[in-house]
């Protein structure tokens, strides 16, 4: 029976060159010089955190990270924005959630949009992976495309077809 998985899978050695840039840069634009304007990523979280002394400041900082991103081919809607937090003075620090896995309320989500289609197809959650199965592979083709044009705001990724 022909199947595969939906997952989000962002390239996190890539995330990881391009804050690297983007903390080069910030380390020698003259706007930034002599602020508390930095990016940091740590791997093991999935989190980048930016620096700043201001809101505005911080925006630019997080405008220089998603530059660097896009030419890293890193898709933006990986990226999960939390608040603003004070860190002390008039410093303030953002933490950018990287999203791997899809999480149950998406996977939820994925199993309803492929039942209420009525499609020859079923759908199963697996820790964070959705598995798609159907006796055709055209029924799972386009189940692929459905959920590439309901689910635009998540940068799904298909793997592990099998016939």
């Amino acid at each position: 029976m022909p199947t595969f998985d939906t997952k989000l899978d962002p390239n996190l050695e890539s995330v990881g060159n391009a804050v690297d840039t983007a903390s080069k840069e910030i380390g020698t634009r003259f706007d930034f010089k002599g602020t508390s304007a930095a990016v940091e990523f740590n791997k093991k979280d999935k989190q980048v955190t930016v620096f700043g002394d201001s809101d505005f400041q911080i925006d630019q900082v997080r405008d220089v990270l998603y530059n660097k991103l896009t030419k890293q081919k890193v898709d933006i809607r990986f990226m999960d924005v939390g608040k603003m937090e004070k860190i002390g003075g008039d410093k303030l620090k953002q933490v950018i959630t990287v999203k791997a896995g899809i999480d149950g309320e998406l996977a939820k989500k994925i199993v309803k949009l492929i039942k209420d289609s009525k499609m020859k197809v079923t759908a199963s959650i697996q820790g964070d992976v959705v598995r798609v199965q159907g006796s055709k592979r055209d029924d799972l083709q386009a189940a692929m495309a459905l959920m590439r044009k309901d689910l635009d705001d998540v940068p799904l990724s298909f793997d592990n077809f099998r016939d």
